[in-house]
């Protein structure tokens, strides 16, 4: 793959009129790297069927050629046509070969995402321009449960400082997209999320919303005292509240009826296998990425189409030359997407290479910040980057956001991923005696004696992200068998 220029920060373009746009290339830019390896093979697949211009490289005369002599090859040879990858050295459990007919072509494109849903209202408002161009950044930021997840101070650094909003302008712009369906999108934490659904006037159909004292006590839960609320204290909150108890009671009702993740409809339950968009091999020199060559379209400009554009005045064929110059983009944003990927991926895999070599317990402390420093790039395009992207490792295949996680502290004065944490508790209750499993604080005694201080919650907190159930009820799992 050609050398690509690395992918930038959104630049916008202040236009007559005080519209404030991205250009056409620089959105399609931003929304190809967003998308997953599926995705993109749909958004490809629509873009073939209305450009002409555009075509696969294994589409074309001699393509086919080619692949039928080199079928016909394998047949008198009599040897597999899946041996084409050069053979993985030292990766363990990998069964010797990675070729293209490991990773099929993705087989179906996800349904209605929820950017689409939100953008397809955004269209119908009768906002400004620069409102709609704004409201869109802060869609593209959404997590995938409906939260933004930056400042809108970090959101307003990224622009130009010639062309910027003010941030009272982001506020606009985020005010509009919190009034989309479904309710409670572009909260900044669950508190928000939470309250948008509160003052939602359709909640009123509710019993509960129906009292004005209890949807008053709801909102005031949420906006102040939602870790109380996870305690179960209804005393505390009462008195915290200043309500009764049957106040509290119909309010905490009201507050289970609404949705802490509103974008929870729009995502898909993953897929019993990741297709791969690199792939970590142990070579002498070390462990080399490369991208996985299944995952990667190869595009090209039509070339009959191409000629008879070449011969002509470019008045003549005036809608051609437009597909032309979108082909074009098309094919070299797909290149800047994979280009920014596999840059991405080298990065982790150099701060990483003692997962590589001995396993997820060796992880190290990585934030989004590190790779965007050593990279040039925004925090933003790394987040894009490693979301929904994947990466075979001698330890299955990863996303890329699994290498990242904030640092835990040990007693040597060094610091260990929350990752590897995890995995020392995985460990640890796997060879537990089933008749006495271990509690949280036996737990946090343990990883103290291998220099690992946390607290009692959040070996609860890390217990739970792994699906592992409390001490007392994995004894009473034990007992009924």
């Amino acid at each position: 793959m050609q050398n690509i220029v690395p992918m930038t920060r959104p630049i916008l373009e202040l236009r007559p009129g005080q519209h404030l746009t991205l250009t056409p290339q620089l959105q399609q830019s931003i929304r190809l790297l967003q998308l997953s390896t599926l995705d993109l093979e749909a958004e490809i697949s629509q873009v073939l069927a209305d450009n002409p211009l555009l075509e696969r490289e294994d589409d074309t005369p001699a393509a086919e050629a080619q692949a039928e002599s080199e079928r016909e090859s394998s047949v008198q040879d009599d040897e597999p046509a899946a041996e084409r990858e050069t053979p993985v050295d030292e990766m363990p459990g990998s069964g010797g070969v990675y070729s293209d007919e490991d990773f099929g072509p993705p087989e179906t494109a996800r349904p209605d995402t929820l950017r689409e849903h939100l953008l397809g209202q955004l269209m119908l408002t009768r906002a400004a321009p620069r409102d709609v161009v704004l409201a869109a950044l802060l869609i593209d930021e959404l997590d995938e449960n409906g939260y933004l997840g930056s400042p809108l101070e970090e959101i307003l650094g990224w622009l130009p400082a010639d062309t910027e909003p003010d941030i009272d302008e982001l506020r606009a712009a985020l005010s509009l997209l919190q009034s989309f369906d479904p309710v409670g999108i572009g909260g900044r934490d669950m508190a928000e999320c939470l309250l948008l659904q509160l003052r939602n006037p359709d909640l009123t159909r509710l019993p509960e919303a129906a009292d004005p004292a209890v949807l008053a006590c709801a909102r005031q839960i949420c906006a102040q005292h939602l870790p109380l609320l996870a305690t179960g204290n209804a005393a505390r909150l009462c008195a915290a509240v200043g309500c009764d108890e049957a106040t509290f009671r119909a309010a905490h009702s009201l507050i289970l009826r609404l949705e802490p993740r509103p974008g929870r409809a729009w995502t898909v339950p993953a897929a019993d296998y990741a297709v791969p968009d690199v792939i970590v091999r142990k070579t002498r020199r070390g462990w080399q990425v490369t991208l996985n060559s299944a995952a990667v379209p190869r595009l090209q400009i039509n070339g009959l189409y191409a000629q008879m554009l070449g011969n002509q005045k470019e008045s003549a064929h005036a809608g051609l030359q437009s597909q032309l110059q979108q082909a074009k983009w098309m094919i070299r944003n797909v290149e800047q997407r994979f280009d920014t990927i596999l840059r991405v991926a080298q990065a982790i895999v150099e701060r990483q290479t003692a997962f590589f070599s001995q396993g997820p317990s060796a992880m190290r402390p990585l934030i989004l910040k590190d790779i965007a420093g050593e990279l040039g790039l925004h925090e933003s395009t790394i987040s894009r980057a490693t979301t929904q992207k994947y990466m075979l490792t001698p330890f299955g295949t990863l996303e890329l956001k699994r290498f990242f996680g904030a640092g835990v502290s040990t007693d040597g004065g060094d610091a260990t991923s929350a990752t590897a944490v995890q995995t020392f508790i995985r460990q640890m209750v796997a060879e537990e005696n089933r008749a006495k499993p271990l509690s949280d604080s036996q737990i946090m005694q343990k990883l103290a004696d291998q220099g690992i201080v946390i607290a009692r919650r959040t070996v609860a907190k890390y217990r739970e992200a792994l699906r592992i159930a409390p001490a007392t009820l994995r004894k009473a799992q034990a007992s009924a068998r």
